[in-house]
């Protein structure tokens, strides 16, 4: 097992002094906070010592206040357990038990504190007060994140201060006019990635808001003049469909959470054609695996068993990842073992390799079985979304009778949303004949419906549901 490291210096003295700060800003979708003023100051109350050697629960609705708290109690707290905003509240009693939490930060949510045993309750604020500052107690703090489950308590996933950062290098996109951005929320593993990136290469942060419009969000990334952002395929999808996508400018765009599929690529490239585009590949669990930087969705078969920073291979079709930015262990489910005996993460990610290159198929945990044959939806969706008048689709398993289930996919068009009725035909059989050209019979989807939209949950994830 992986051991917390004691060598990393404190987020808070990453920032830096007063002249590295200097006009380093996070923005939040209603206040805003200079990071000069966070160094003498505080968002805590000047309650910053009472959580000292405490494992603490963040619950925080905004993200802005959240990511002032994770940068102060890092080196402070002994554990951190960063709450996403749609936990549900059943699930608050169990990851406080399992995570053996005394104290939670939060922004005023009523909670019901006593009924939860927990003695300290303190309030975070955008509003920095002047306060002494706390030296860090010298112990690493854990960073406990959750997984984006869609069934049951998400399992509680240890990382450090070291695991986090691993993948910044030195130098890389550094300076006070880097302005970094993204569409997820920075209490995901791939905006907590954002977070570090920009407080790590002296730059500033513009942070998403739940109640936000993809309008809205690009209007006020246009606003700080964002250079560098990140999202899923599906945050992508949905940014595009608003004519405020040409509000930005970035030097560097940055797809991740999902399988990036070459019509998503290529429509980037098409609208931002200064900008350089890579897909990553990370998980909770297994960290920042990779970026494809050749414009091509996919990998090289090239980076299979070369030994580096990061260790891949493939076993089963499932690709695995050995590196010092894996997580630790899951918190309070020693039943589960977070990686084998070297040290590979299985990230459960089905690949297929094709001409010296791997394409992902889809999660394993999410196949459907037709007819006792398996079909990924991320493998059928790649296949709809290569037709030009398709913006995005979700293929998601039916109940049949006779083969126990079928594929039905929701499509969303480019252009008009309502075509005519002789026009409605002809782009369903289209699309059929690229599926019946590229997928084997049984992966074709049995039924194909024209939607407005597509539900993208708060981990920038298409929603599905079988029906």
């Amino acid at each position: 097992m992986k051991k917390l490291s004691n060598k990393v210096k404190p987020l808070r003295d990453r920032l830096g002094d007063t002249s590295s700060c200097s006009g380093r800003f996070l923005w939040g979708a209603k206040a805003s906070v200079s990071l000069t003023d966070l160094l003498d100051g505080t968002s805590l109350g000047g309650r910053l010592t009472e959580l000292s050697g405490r494992s603490v629960l963040l619950r925080v609705r905004d993200q802005l206040p959240a990511a002032l708290a994770m940068i102060e109690l890092d080196g402070v707290a002994r554990r951190m357990v960063i709450c996403p905003p749609d936990l549900p509240p059943e699930h608050l009693p169990i990851a406080i038990d399992k995570a053996d939490v005394d104290a939670i930060v939060s922004d005023g949510d009523p909670l019901s504190i006593g009924h939860m045993g927990v003695p300290i309750h303190v309030v975070v604020t955008p509003a920095i007060t002047p306060s002494d500052r706390i030296e860090a107690n010298g112990h690493p703090t854990e960073w406990v994140l959750l997984t984006s489950g869609t069934t049951g308590l998400p399992k509680l996933v240890v990382h450090d201060l070291a695991s986090l950062s691993s993948p910044i290098k030195s130098g890389q996109h550094q300076g006070t006019d880097v302005v970094w951005g993204t569409f997820y929320d920075i209490r995901r593993y791939g905006g907590m990635a954002t977070f570090m990136r920009a407080l790590n290469s002296h730059g500033s942060l513009v942070l998403s808001s739940a109640g936000e419009s993809p309008a809205d969000h690009l209007t006020r990334l246009g606003m700080h003049r964002v250079t560098h952002i990140n999202g899923t395929s599906s945050h992508w999808r949905r940014a595009l469909m608003s004519p405020l996508a040409r509000a930005i400018t970035p030097r560097l765009i940055r797809l991740s959470g999902e399988i990036a599929d070459q019509a998503i690529i290529n429509a980037l490239r098409s609208l931002y054609t200064q900008t350089a585009i890579y897909h990553t590949f990370a998980t909770t669990e297994a960290g920042i695996g990779f970026d494809v930087t050749d414009g091509l969705e996919g990998f090289p078969a090239s980076l299979v068993g070369k030994h580096g920073e990061v260790d891949i291979k493939v076993e089963d079709g499932s690709l695995l990842l050995r590196s010092a930015r894996t997580a630790y262990r899951y918190l309070g489910d020693e039943s589960s073992a977070l990686m084998d005996h070297e040290g590979f993460v299985d990230t459960g990610d089905i690949v297929e390799l094709r001409d010296n290159r791997y394409y992902f198929l889809g999660r394993r945990t999410g196949v459907i079985n037709v007819g006792g044959q398996k079909v990924y939806p991320e493998e059928v969706e790649t296949v709809i979304n290569r037709h030009p008048a398709v913006r995005m689709s979700c293929v998601r398993s039916r109940r049949s009778p006779i083969t126990g289930a079928l594929v039905s996919a929701d499509v969303v068009l480019m252009g008009d949303p309502d075509p005519a009725a002789g026009r409605v035909a002809e782009l369903k059989q289209e699309i059929l004949n690229i599926c019946r050209e590229t997928l084997a019979r049984h992966k074709v989807p049995a039924l194909l419906n024209f939607v407005t939209s597509l539900v993208v949950t708060d981990s920038g994830k298409i929603e599905r549901h079988d029906e």
